[in-house]
């Protein structure tokens, strides 16, 4: 009698392997790790329970295959999560894994694209959105600072509508444009030029921001609707609130004088039109930021019409 041949009905570590295929040298392996366990014959050989065993080591086998690490492996044989719970789990790993992929793509692409005496600043340029989940967070904590005082849910609203999260499938176009948004809200000016342009004036001078910020919103978005449906900037409901939201903040009267300091206060930043535009770029709609520029247009024309009336 061998290893192999029991009359118990057990079998050795040879025969487990002719039946299910798995090299000894990995039945070893499982059975130090403690993912199958073995009996001891007399002889201290290794012996198994064929159809326990069998069993085991296929499903074993079967989980490998797709890729699950041990640690799942043994969490569902010891009925810790469920197969599903575990293919669920090792999809999700692998989304994560093909996002990371399909970014580095994209951004090789984009320096390969790049004309050779731009090469070397958009390399350095999109260095520093490799890691593109950090990037996606110093775009939010920009806008954390800039809107302090905001309520949650009109904070949670903007950063949905206007700050992009990194693209599922992003092409060379997006990651040039989130490297520019990135490069943006890092620089040190930015959050000056961003303020000076968002509140007007200094933020603390603002008698309630919830209140403005909330008024302001709303100026946008019925500005936004204008701007997509390919209005010109001109005076009009959307501008007025726009205003009314300036000077009740600061318990100021709407008058051209205020206007005109309005548009004194905020003279457009290149930095500010960069933003917006890369932010168009990759949402591919209207942005809080865009609609501003309207009302800031329209502000121009009524500033200027109402003082050639006076």
């Amino acid at each position: 009698m061998t290893e192999n041949t029991r009359r118990d009905g057990l079998i050795g570590i040879g025969e487990l392997s002719r039946r299910t295929g798995v090299p000894v040298r990995t039945i070893r392996f499982y059975c130090d790790e403690g993912i199958l366990e073995p009996r001891r014959s007399a002889g201290g050989h290794r012996i198994f329970d064929p159809e326990t065993a069998v069993d085991r080591l296929r499903l074993i086998r079967r989980l490998r295959a797709l890729g699950l690490g041990l640690s799942a492996v043994v969490a569902v044989l010891t009925d810790t999560i469920s197969i599903a719970e575990a293919a669920a789990a090792e999809r999700a790993a692998l989304d994560t894994e093909l996002g990371a992929m399909t970014w580095r793509r994209a951004t090789l692409t984009a320096v390969e694209q790049a004309p050779p005496a731009e090469r070397a600043a958009r390399l350095e340029l999109l260095a520093a959105v490799h890691d593109r989940h950090r990037a996606h967070y110093q775009l939010v904590a920009f806008w954390r600072r800039q809107l302090v005082g905001s309520p949650t849910a009109l904070f949670d609203g903007f950063v949905a509508m206007n700050i992009p999260a990194p693209p599922a499938d992003p092409t060379p176009r997006h990651v040039l444009a989130f490297a520019e948004l990135t490069a943006i809200v890092t620089d040190p000016g930015s959050a000056v030029a961003m303020r000076r342009y968002l509140w007007r004036t200094d933020p603390g001078r603002i008698r309630d921001k919830r209140e403005f910020l909330t008024e302001l919103a709303g100026a946008c978005e019925a500005a936004g609707v204008l701007l997509g449906a390919g209005v010109t900037p001109r005076p009009g409901a959307e501008l007025d609130r726009f205003v009314a939201a300036h000077a009740a903040a600061r318990r100021e009267p709407d008058t051209p004088r205020f206007r005109e300091r309005l548009l004194r206060v905020a003279a457009p930043d290149y930095r500010i039109h960069r933003y917006w535009a890369s932010t168009a770029e990759i949402i591919g709609e209207v942005t809080t930021g865009a609609a501003e520029h309207w009302l800031h247009r329209a502000l121009a024309q009524t500033a200027r019409s109402r003082s050639g009336d006076e």
